[in-house]
């Protein structure tokens, strides 16, 4: 016979309907006589403090729900455009959040005639008496990411020479213009009013090089400065502004680089800031603490914050400030893999491509590439493993888009395009799985126009590829206009990828009509054409399109 313990084990609810023990009766008694109201008064106490939590939640809730207002998403148009008749764009696309909607704005230089109109019908020949200048003048717009609407729009100059939106002024961002005649001007991103404007003189018959360089807080005052060179002749002449007022620091130097074709701000892991300048022959490398140096002498109480890395010093050649390159040939372009301190420096020369260690100023690989024709681009072929994107001329009609691994110099992929019109570089967009979409324009060669024949049409198309998909090509749109500006832009963090077009005439040629327009990219990868790269398809063309409009982007930082 089993026993009871193991009965209220097995069936626990009939334990609490066992019979009563001897004397428990009494126990019962007392408890009804004495402390019986006590538990009674405690669950009646959890109860309520059970249901007030459960109000103050629901309270809490309801603010967060009805009460307190979401931020509201801009409603963003797939696609817009707008129009300046009578006019010339400078080569100049940049983007910022000018209205604090969260969504880039577009920013725009362009150079407008008496009778220009922009896309709001706003006459632009009182604007420019206005500013002081004589129509046509250089005007500078901001245009609203979501739909295209002219946020601001200001006469800057009468000739717009350099231009650089990614300065800022007391916490706020802001555009650093140089102007003809010479003038040094900060305006406010966000309003387009002037933060400061200084005339400032470069010498005579001199050319401001581009670009501008945000160096450190040189004068002690709080705020980065600006360093400006400009060249007369042989002579390059460093001209060191005040970030806070614009003023020039009453002192400037010069160096003899004879035909110098560009320049760039490299820091090294140390934090030393140098300034790399190449001419068609040489690289060179001057600290920023040797420029200082120049202009002002060794008294300057400056010169012990700015410093002078030990590995270059040593690594170049010291008198000539030379690096040591592997490779031969005329450099075209220098540019750096990467906006890290100590990152590799690339230089593109007439028949080949070097990959120079940042630190230590050897070289890491060289690959032949004749021909190139634009400054290379950066994007990834593999998950995080940095690619350089750069085009190569291979016939008068034809042109080779080749991506190469940053790590190694191994060529990934290539293809050829016919390509009679001057196309603007490459563009990349970074995806979520830690790649690229790359972008690029030209004609592919199994591609013709109506008559059979592609020679002598204006008409180029832009193109899509992406690493996962090696044997495809999306063609996305086309252009007949000239482009003077092209980029891909996430308009907002991690998402709504777009395009942004600036095309029409460039300054320097006749006026007419300018377009600025943005198309979101995955409008135009639902209806785009699959092309095979010398392949039968693998899978459907919709299925192809579909993998792509499912892809997530990223944003660095």
């Amino acid at each position: 016979m089993a026993r009871p313990e193991g009965e209220a084990e097995i069936h626990p609810l009939k334990a609490r309907e066992a019979p009563a023990s001897p004397g428990s009766g009494a126990r019962d008694a007392e408890k009804e006589a004495g402390g019986g109201a006590q538990p009674g008064r405690l669950s009646q106490w959890r109860t309520a403090a059970f249901f007030l939590s459960l109000y103050l939640c629901l309270g809490v809730a309801f603010a967060f729900s009805f009460v307190i207002p979401c931020p509201v998403r801009p409603a963003s148009r797939t696609a817009w455009s707008r129009v300046y008749d009578d006019a010339a764009a400078y080569a100049f696309l940049a983007a910022g959040d000018a209205d604090r909607d969260r969504v880039q704005d577009l920013l725009v230089a362009f150079q407008a005639g008496p009778g220009s109109r922009n896309a709001s019908g706003a006459d632009q020949e009182g604007s420019c008496s206005e500013g002081g200048f004589a129509a046509p003048c250089a005007f500078v717009a901001a245009h609203s990411g979501t739909n295209g609407s002219t946020l601001w729009e200001r006469p800057v100059a009468q000739e717009l020479l350099l231009m650089d939106c990614s300065v800022e002024h007391g916490g706020s961002p802001a555009c650093l213009l140089v102007g003809n005649p010479a003038s040094l001007t900060l305006l406010d991103l966000e309003t387009g009013q002037t933060r400061w404007n200084e005339a400032v003189s470069f010498g005579a018959n001199s050319t401001v090089l581009s670009p501008l360089l945000k160096i450190p807080d040189i004068d002690k005052d709080g705020v980065p400065d600006f360093l400006v060179f400009a060249a007369a002749g042989q002579e390059i002449k460093s001209c060191f502004y005040s970030g806070t007022f614009g003023t020039q620091m009453k002192f400037s130097g010069s160096l003899h680089l004879p035909g110098l074709i560009g320049h760039l701000l490299h820091v090294t892991k140390s934090g030393a800031h140098y300034i790399l300048f190449y001419t068609a022959k040489a690289l060179f490398a001057y600290s920023l603490k040797e420029l200082y140096h120049m202009a002002v002498g060794p008294a300057s109480a400056a010169l012990a914050s700015l410093k002078e890395d030990a590995e270059w010093e040593m690594a170049m050649r010291h008198k000539a400030r030379q690096v040591p390159l592997a490779s031969s040939g005329d450099i075209q372009y220098v540019t750096k893999m990467s906006e890290k301190s100590g990152s590799h420096i690339l230089v593109a020369r007439s028949a080949m491509l070097e990959l120079v260690n940042g630190q230590q100023l050897s070289s890491l690989w060289v690959v032949g590439m004749p021909h190139i024709l634009r400054e290379p681009v950066l994007g990834a072929f593999g998950p995080d493993e940095v690619a350089v994107a750069i085009e190569s001329r291979v016939s008068h009609e034809t042109k080779k888009v080749t991506i190469v691994e940053g790590s190694s110099g191994v060529i990934k992929w290539e293809v050829e395009l016919r390509s009679e019109m001057q196309s603007p570089k490459p563009a990349t967009l970074a995806t979520a799985d830690r790649r690229s979409f790359f972008l690029f324009w030209g004609l592919y060669q199994d591609e013709k126009n109506e008559t059979g024949s592609w020679h002598g049409s204006r008409q180029q198309r832009l193109y899509l590829f992406h690493p996962s998909l090696p044997a495809v090509l999306l063609e996305l749109s086309n252009s007949t206009e000239p482009i003077v500006a092209f980029e891909g832009l996430l308009f907002e963090r991690n998402r709504h990828a777009c395009y942004v077009l600036l095309a029409g005439p460039q300054v320097g040629s006749s006026r007419g009509r300018v377009v600025l327009s943005k198309r979101k990219l995955k409008e135009d990868i639902f209806s785009s054409h699959v092309i095979w790269l010398n392949q039968m398809p693998q899978d459907t063309d919709q299925n192809v399109r579909d993998y792509f409009h499912r892809m997530r982007f990223r944003t660095f930082g």
